[in-house]
């Protein structure tokens, strides 16, 4: 066999290997869905909804392996898989991947969204849309936003005002508008991965961290944190992405019925997360935290202090878009 044979004989298997990575034997579309949610979560159920429908609806065709709890890596790491192809869908938060969009850093701005039925309306709607189309220039479609729920604080250190932050170490993702925010609180904002949140509680490298019921709960953090206060001052969503390549290549059928599982799935993910969030508070009583409610006053001082998170806001996102986002909430 000459060398130009063996050299389209070897492109052809290379081709043919990818080609069974991406449809398996059997013709069958095989999906990888990563996510860092532990199994029994909604966020987790619902990938699993989804997986049932998917391959019911295909019939067969489409198959979805998921795989939780981070078994995958990082959210960064994850991230970069589906960039790069080697992993179809993940469900990842919007603070964690906004180095790769900072557009998507407005969703961490504390006291945007008075109550959820505003942020469903913002991120179901055009102005959702064209903050997830920032996704493409990276090569990742964002197709639906799925909910942790509202952060409150945690701490070791009681928590019931403003002037109780001054000088606290809280963790926090990387993401310059979280940290900005506990700046403005007076806080010393503190950047951990959150695989090493619990230890870094527990051995006191932080006082406190911030994030909705659901994770608070599911983690156990009640087992090193003293106080929760009841803050509500942020939303934190994930979104449900994709490799753009990999999507645009499905057939007609194949993009309809993912993307339709992946918007209804989310509504029915957020349904439960509030059907939900009431035992979530309940354990983490029981596991010892008390539990604190930020006083409307308090929550106004802590409101006013944050003009300085939204001019970093201004310069990250660009006024135009946050002034969409805003006048779209009615603020």
């Amino acid at each position: 066999m000459n060398k130009i044979a063996k050299l389209t004989l070897c492109c052809f298997m290379f081709l043919a290997a990818e080609i069974l990575h991406a449809h398996g034997a059997s013709g069958a579309v095989k999906i990888t869905y990563g996510h860092g949610f532990m199994p029994h979560t909604p966020q987790a159920r619902a990938a699993e909804e989804f997986k049932k429908r998917v391959e019911k609806e295909s019939d067969g065709s489409l198959l979805v392996d998921v795989f939780p709890s981070g078994q995958l890596g990082s959210a960064r790491e994850m991230f970069e898989s589906v960039q790069m192809g080697t992993q179809e869908i993940a469900l990842l938060p919007t603070a964690r991947i906004s180095g790769f969009s900072p557009t998507l850093q407005i969703f961490d701005l504390p006291f945007l969204f008075p109550d959820k039925k505003t942020a469903y309306r913002i991120f179901d709607g055009e102005v959702g849309e064209k903050l997830l189309s920032t996704l493409e220039n990276n090569g990742v479609k964002g197709l639906a936003v799925y909910e942790d729920g509202f952060k409150n604080f945690t701490c070791n250190k009681k928590i019931e005002k403003l002037d109780n932050f001054k000088g606290l170490k809280f963790r926090t993702m990387e993401s310059p508008i979280i940290m900005e925010q506990f700046k403005a609180l007076g806080a010393n904002p503190t950047p951990v991965d959150f695989s090493e949140l619990y230890n870094a509680l527990q051995q006191g490298t932080v006082d406190g961290q911030e994030n909705p019921l659901v994770t608070i709960a599911s983690v156990k953090l009640y087992e090193v944190q003293k106080y929760m206060l009841l803050s509500n001052h942020a939303y934190l969503g994930h979104v449900f992405l994709v490799n753009q390549d990999w999507f645009n290549g499905l057939d007609d059928k194949e993009k309809e019925i993912i993307s339709r599982n992946a918007k209804e799935i989310a509504s029915w993910q957020r349904e439960l997360v509030a059907q939900e969030e009431m035992g979530y508070l309940e354990k983490i009583k029981q596991g010892g935290t008390v539990v604190l409610e930020l006083s409307q006053d308090e929550r106004e001082r802590m409101r006013g202090c944050m003009e300085n998170v939204y001019r970093v806001a201004k310069d990250i996102v660009g006024e135009e878009l946050l002034n969409l986002v805003t006048n779209s909430i009615g603020k």
